[in-house]
């Protein structure tokens, strides 16, 4: 459980910490000018990216009442923080590659988000089928006090109008 909170206060500060780990990492391991290029596009990208999935993490209920990102966030938030960083590192064989599993990392990140969130959004009523297949709802149930039988009640016919 620690872990999941862990991710849950981290979301917030890693739009800003990993796109500026984008430029010190440019800086540390002397990339080429070219890449400058990359890191202005990406900067924006990552920290508009990670600020948005934050706050779709934080739109769902069980987020906010446990104040915990569940293990698929913990999992896919974990690897995609990595390959962000990997990318800081500037190293031209694997590079390429880690930009493209990155995109992909990202994109099944920002369907999973959308997929929980409407997963969690959408109103829960336990719909029941007869062996008919008509389907209803079932009526709610009324817990009793202890002991005492549930309560009874009475309807009673008005008696019509008398007959003409």
């Amino acid at each position: 459980m620690w872990l999941r909170r862990a991710f849950f206060q981290w979301l917030i500060p890693a739009a800003f910490v990993l796109p500026l780990w984008l430029l010190i990492g440019w800086i540390v391991f002397g990339a080429s000018p070219w890449a400058l290029l990359w890191v202005f596009v990406s900067v924006p990208v990552v920290f508009i990216g990670q600020l948005t999935l934050s706050l779709l993490v934080r739109a769902r209920g069980t987020v906010r009442i446990s104040r915990s990102v569940s293990w698929i966030d913990v999992a896919l938030f974990g690897a995609w923080h990595v390959l962000i960083v990997a990318l800081g590192v500037f190293s031209n064989p694997w590079w390429w590659p880690v930009l493209g599993v990155t995109v992909a990392v990202g994109v099944a990140l920002l369907w999973t988000q959308l997929w929980e969130l409407w997963r969690e959004a959408k109103p829960m009523v336990a719909m029941r089928r007869t062996a008919d297949g008509v389907a209803y709802i079932p009526a709610p149930r009324f817990e009793t006090t202890r002991g005492a039988a549930p309560g009874v009640v009475v309807v009673s016919e008005r008696p019509g109008p008398p007959p003409a």
